[in-house]
């Protein structure tokens, strides 16, 4: 039951992340501070069909599990990039839960 939170957690705050990469200028404006301003569709599509990958993953445990295994390997890659930029640990702290999220989500959920 804990679990099915978790993977809706996940993928509803994915859903909106991703979704958030094409319409929000906050977002834009982040990706140009973390030098990843081309790849921001691509992360934002991403991250939407992980998230769709997560729900699909209560039925389907392969799909669940590969779809958390690659947001958190990207959520590892966000904590490496935030350090590159220097961000405070407040300011990685997100992308440090989300990444330790999905890795308990790979191992032990589906």
């Amino acid at each position: 039951m804990l679990n099915n939170i978790l993977v809706i957690f996940s993928a509803v705050s994915f859903l909106g992340f991703g979704s958030a990469c094409f319409f929000s200028p906050y977002m834009k404006h982040e990706f140009k501070r973390y030098q990843l301003g081309a790849w921001r569709p691509l992360i934002g599509a991403l991250q939407s069909s992980a998230s769709v990958g997560l729900l699909a993953g209560l039925s389907q445990p392969w799909m669940g599990r590969a779809a958390a295994a690659g947001l958190a390997m990207m959520m590892l890659t966000g904590v490496c990039v935030r350090i590159k930029i220097k961000d405070s640990l407040l300011q990685t702290l997100p992308a440090l839960f989300y990444m330790a999220l999905n890795a308990y989500l790979c191992v032990v959920a589906f």
